[in-house]
């Protein structure tokens, strides 16, 4: 027998036809099956970090202010006490210790409200 037939008979007989309406659907199952993973970790990350409120906590931040770039104030609940933090690249610092009856922040007074953008595009066509 011949180097050529030996070839002939080696090689498979026919190569399998591609299917492409079933490697399609494989894709799109593996793309949603993927997709499901990633929303299952973000709703696992949500649920495990969680706060579960803020009764039994003796610490709570009231509010934040940004100084500076790397720089805030904070202002802390604890215990009883309201404590003035500033916080930097340098560490932390007590500021101050306000004692006694805590106070609550003060309601600014509300803002006229912002007319609508249909509303100042009319105004504008109308004066132009």
């Amino acid at each position: 027998m011949s180097t050529f037939a030996l070839m002939l008979a080696a090689a498979p007989a026919a190569a399998p036809e591609f299917n492409a309406a079933g490697e399609l659907v494989r894709v799109v199952l593996s793309l949603l099956g993927i997709i499901g993973l990633i929303l299952a970790a973000g709703w696992l990350t949500r649920r495990m970090q969680r706060r579960h409120g803020v009764a039994g906590r003796r610490i709570r931040c009231v509010e934040s202010f940004a100084v500076g770039a790397r720089d805030r104030l904070l202002l802390l609940d604890a215990d009883g006490k309201r404590l003035l933090i500033g916080m930097g690249p340098g560490g932390m610092r007590t500021l101050h210790v306000y004692d006694g009856t805590q106070t609550e922040p003060v309601q600014q007074p509300a803002a006229a409200p912002v007319p609508a953008f249909g509303d100042l595009l009319a105004r504008w066509k109308r004066g132009a």
